[in-house]
């Protein structure tokens, strides 16, 4: 038998997936790691924190593999996106990686439009600037680090320095590359015309090579490490959505996934770069050979729920929580809940934004209010699905995963507000399956993804919409998108007086 290994570099922690030929997760491991927030807005991680913790995951996960180390063929990788790491001549680190979740950079993101302009910035990227991205965080550094700014000779993102450090190679691949606002996302090249711009040499952009693509192999230091064999073949992966769509089989045109974490996605496939969603969601080079994504972002998906449980229900456990959410009627009793507890991204990149609830009264009991925030996260999620399907897509089927899928009555309210049939995948692996599903495919297990998702996907339920439902959720959610433009202003006072 022979193996690949998925590394999902997340934000809290490593995971490592070993799959066999037919896509069974033979062994996996986890390990954490911390996250510093120096001030308010802040959040940054030590890249050697991913570097220890993976190789002691490494190191574990063969420990107690009983086969030959020659059967692993292949390892590759799902990172989070947008982390800036600076490296310096002899590529040393040279300060805390800058997260994605970071918010410190809303003047570079201004800067980056006085500039460039939102419409160049659009045609060239695609996407707009925002906090998130790589190149505020990079000008930012420039702005009030110049002492650390003059020694950096590149920059990476996390899962591009985690392979670094494993092989000796300096590359980054073109999902990642896309989030960085640096790349020309239709011509597949670093925007020499967006670093002159903004005065950034274009010599610190890495070498470009697709998620596929053979990075080298596995260092005799790192082989004596982990445990790895050096003739482990090392490839190069992808973003943490565009492996997430991976490994949810997200690979031919209208095929649409529903993630549902802290953070909540809805990502469609895209045979091509020629859509024009204007800015309105992401717009990324896929990992999979000659194709791109669009993606929304509700920023408290899960996060919302944790929150109410946190909250209002902090003794019991989450299946408690959603015990008798069948019992409660389509709507909520007329309840709306808006999930914009951290601000919003899609369509609203609104960081004054706060959450609400709409339409109580006397006669709601708990469970109406728990249903109500399953309902406003997924209505929050289906505007991505409205942008998707005012421009011109079909999406009549939806892969779900994540704490979305766990629950049957939220599967339910998902095939209902999205009106579209809700597929379950019997085993739920991620990033990190789509990261595994990549060495597979550079291995030449198969001749393409598509036949590995064949492999190493499978169904476990689809849950069809009830037309009954589907007719009163759109009528509430045209209420429900009437809640941010009137309670846009009152937000932005209460944000004001709370400061």
């Amino acid at each position: 038998m022979k193996y690949v290994i998925g590394v999902d570099l997340g934000t809290s922690a490593v995971k490592i997936l070993l799959v066999n030929q037919i896509g069974e997760v033979v062994d996996e491991v986890s390990k954490p790691y911390p996250l510093y927030q120096e001030k308010t807005g802040y959040s940054e991680q030590n890249p050697q924190d991913w570097v220890d913790q993976t190789v002691e995951g490494l190191s574990d996960l063969l420990k107690k593999f009983t086969g030959d180390v020659e059967e692993i063929e292949g390892i590759s990788f799902s990172g989070q996106m947008h982390g800036l790491v600076l490296l310096d001549k002899n590529n040393e680190v040279l300060r805390n990686a800058i997260l994605w979740n970071d918010t410190r950079t809303t003047a570079e993101c201004q800067q980056i439009y006085d500039e460039i302009g939102e419409e160049r910035l659009l045609a060239i990227t695609k996407n707009p600037a925002l906090e998130g991205f790589t190149l505020p965080k990079i000008l930012w550094v420039k702005k009030h680090e110049p002492k650390i700014f003059a020694e950096t000779t590149t920059f990476v993102l996390p899962k591009d320095y985690l392979r670094y450090r494993l092989t000796g190679n300096i590359h980054m691949d073109y999902s990642d590359a896309a989030g960085t606002l640096l790349l020309d996302i239709r011509e597949k090249t670093w925007s020499k015309e967006m670093c002159d711009l903004v005065g950034i040499n274009a010599e610190l952009c890495p070498p470009l090579i697709e998620a596929y693509d053979e990075a080298g192999t596995i260092t005799a230091e790192m082989a004596k490490a982990t445990g790895l064999s050096p003739s482990t073949r090392v490839f190069a992966g992808g973003a943490d959505n565009a492996c997430g769509a991976i490994g949810a089989g997200i690979l031919v045109d209208g095929q649409t996934l529903c993630s549902i974490g802290t953070s909540g996605v809805v990502l469609s496939y895209e045979g091509s770069n020629e859509k024009d969603f204007q800015g309105k969601v992401h717009y990324f080079n896929h990992g999979a050979p000659d194709a791109y994504y669009t993606m929304g972002v509700t920023l408290a998906a899960g996060y919302s729920l944790s929150w109410f449980k946190d909250v209002f229900a902090s003794e019991e456990s989450f299946d408690d929580l959603l015990a008798d959410i069948h019992t409660v009627p389509v709507g909520s009793k007329g309840l709306l809940f808006t999930p914009y507890l951290v601000g919003e991204r899609t369509p609203y990149a609104d960081a004054a934004i706060r959450g609400s609830f709409i339409g109580m009264d006397g006669s709601h009991r708990r469970k109406d209010f728990v249903r109500a925030v399953l309902e406003g996260i997924t209505f929050s999620l289906n505007e991505s699905i409205e942008i998707f399907r005012k421009n011109g897509k079909q999406i009549d089927t939806i892969i779900t995963i994540g704490g979305g899928a766990k629950n049957d009555e939220w599967l339910q309210i998902q095939a209902d507000i999205f009106n579209a049939k809700i597929v379950k995948l019997a085993s739920e692996q991620g990033p990190g399956m789509g990261a595994a599903m990549l060495a597979a495919y550079g291995c030449n297990w198969f001749d393409s993804l598509k036949e590995c998702a064949g492999t190493f996907l499978k169904e476990e339920k689809e849950v069809v919409p009830k037309q009954e439902n589907v007719e009163k959720y759109k009528k509430l959610f045209a209420v429900y998108q009437e809640i941010y433009p009137q309670t846009k202003k009152m937000n932005e006072q209460l944000t004001a007086f709370r400061a």
